[in-house]
């Protein structure tokens, strides 16, 4: 960014940020080692901007003169902590005039690497106790994971010194050939013809040849023996846990390789997850409490994505009303809630991730978290929740409760018709079935996605007659087709619906005017959505009823209250 003035002033009005740092000079002049030292700080963070001569309470004290004849020399200060960084940070230097003052602003880019002083000091943006930025010291394991954060190393990948090819299982091996067989089209059927060490090659977790074999950290994890994993993997742990309210009914830790705990853990699940049966023409389908799809993706996150420099326990628990999973580290790079469904593929071990895809333990295109939204809608549930996840943990909650028969009994039938509804067809019909009606903006925030495309989505369901669209422009609002209605067992509400939309609209019309004193027929249009003819004759019933009186001729009429 380029800083004027009015911007400067605005980014010092707003105070410190984790992106915005303060060195005031009113108490004496910034050492150049004080300088570099912020500046890696800020790059060991998102990057950001370093303001020297604004103090801590945002007062403007001004820059002191870095250089001879009374001046500062923007270029000579970025040489400064170019030299002075390693690797070598460049930064962008001004002066910026605020108040009567000089502010020496310097932009921090947000550097791939880790980045230190040339004398050895590493520092980090963090926020205290308070909620406060500030700078603290970076330690050597929360370098590695912001590293593996960022997809720039893979902890699975790293040797374990100490450990040997003695140290994995060979019943581990025969584990996944077993899964292998099982899992069928979803897995690698290559690995059933490979030796224990040519699947430990396959799958990246070895080095070396002969007797001078190398024993990753994602052998162990795989096919560790138990006590090896619990040597060499000390971060490695799953607790299942089931609870009546507050009483915890079962509490068990796992600490074995982690094909054998997701094994275990599915059987934990398969023992405990009822069904219901529902007719479909001559068939019966079973209804789960909760989908087995939607439970074995999130666990797989869970044990995969889970940051393993960090200590503490993949968390899975078993709630009267709801499944919980969660584990240590926030979400990689590049993810975030808002864009679960839509972002690409970002698994924090990429070894990890194609040792369980191979395995079949997961979807292998690596789009597992739809797989945990589809399993959810289909039966009508509530979708899964990522709202409590953070920068140390991400939690997802699989809710639980009755299911929906009528949706379950409809998407059943569609694709015993060999008709299936595509992903985002079952996300707006779960949506639509509870809410009656949604705009493009809500189906943005559903899908994940952009307005264009949701847009352009929305637009082929009502093609394939699974919704319809009303009004225009940015008005325009969808909702359940009348056959979808229909299948479901509704016909009545599809009516209801469209009974009450002439009410709805003429009180948008009535509230607009009652906030903005008069309305015009192509404001009309906007706010309600409708076309020209369909505004003319609501503002026309409007005016009848003697709740508008009109003013002015054609175009230039306006509509407001008696």
């Amino acid at each position: 960014m380029t800083l004027d003035a009015a911007g400067l002033g605005n980014l010092i009005a707003e105070g410190e940020t984790f992106t915005v740092e303060f060195k005031g000079e009113e108490g004496g002049p910034l050492s150049d080692a004080d300088l570099v030292e912020a500046v890696i700080c800020l790059a060991n963070g998102d990057g950001g901007v370093l303001l020297v001569g604004v103090e801590d309470d945002r007062r403007t004290t001004g820059a002191r003169p870095r250089h001879e004849s009374g001046r500062t020399d923007p270029t000579r200060v970025g040489s400064l902590v170019a030299s002075r960084t390693q690797p070598p940070v460049r930064v962008s230097v001004d002066l910026v005039e605020v108040g009567g003052t000089s502010v020496l602003v310097v932009e921090v880019p947000d550097e791939p690497h880790v980045v230190g002083t040339t004398g050895g000091r590493y520092v980090r943006r963090a926020l205290d106790v308070h909620g406060r930025p500030t700078c603290v010291p970076f330690h050597a394991h929360e370098m590695l994971s912001r590293e593996i954060d960022r997809g720039r190393r893979d902890y699975a990948a790293l040797e374990v010194p100490g450990a040997r090819w003695d140290d994995l299982d060979p019943l581990e091996f025969e584990r996944m050939r077993s899964l292998v067989r099982s899992n069928g089209s979803r897995a690698d059927a290559a690995l059933l013809e490979l030796s224990d060490l040519d699947i430990a090659r396959a799958l990246g977790v070895v080095s070396g040849t002969g007797e001078d074999i190398g024993v990753r950290v994602g052998a162990l994890l795989l096919f560790g023996r138990d006590a090896a994993v619990r040597e060499h993997v000390l971060t490695h742990e799953v607790a299942f846990q089931v609870l009546d309210g507050t009483r915890v009914v079962v509490n068990e830790f796992l600490r074995g390789p982690l094909l054998r705990v997701a094994d275990n853990l599915l059987e934990r699940f398969r023992a405990r997850n009822s069904e219901e049966e529902v007719p479909v023409g001559l068939l019966r389908i079973g209804i789960p409490a909760y989908p087995e799809t939607s439970f074995r993706e999130a666990l797989a996150n869970g044990l995969v994505h889970r940051d393993y420099t960090r200590l503490g326990a993949v968390h899975v628990q078993w709630h009267e009303d709801r499944i919980e999973i969660s584990s240590p580290g926030g979400f990689p790079e590049g993810v975030a809630v808002e864009n679960l469904l839509s972002v690409p593929p970002h698994p924090r071990s990429p070894i990890l991730a194609d040792a369980f895809k191979r395995a079949g333990l997961v979807e292998r295109t690596g789009r597992g978290v739809n797989l945990i939204f589809e399993g959810q809608a289909r039966y009508g549930r509530a979708l899964p929740d990522y709202g409590r996840s953070s920068d140390t943990d991400v939690v997802v909650v699989i809710p639980g409760g009755p299911a929906s028969l009528q949706i379950a009994r409809f998407v059943a039938e569609r694709a015993r018709e060999g008709r299936e509804l595509p992903f985002d067809a079952l996300l707006v019909l779960n949506e639509l079935a509870r809410d009656r009606e949604m705009t493009t903006a809500q189906a943005v925030a559903l899908l994940h996605t952009t307005d264009a495309d949701a847009r352009a989505r929305l637009n082929r369901l009502a093609d394939d007659g699974i919704v319809d669209a009303v009004g225009s422009g940015r008005g325009r609002r969808y909702r359940l087709a009348a056959g979808v209605y229909r299948a479901l067992g509704e016909a009545a509400a599809y009516v209801r619906n469209l009974g009450f939309e002439p009410l709805r609209q003429e009180q948008m019309v009535l509230q607009y005017v009652d906030s903005h004193g008069s309305i015009a027929r192509r404001e009309a249009m906007e706010l309600c959505g409708l076309t020209g003819p369909q505004a003319t004759r609501l503002l026309g019933r409007l005016v009848r009823r003697g709740d508008l009186v009109a003013s002015g001729e054609r175009r230039w009429t306006r509509y407001e209250r008696p």
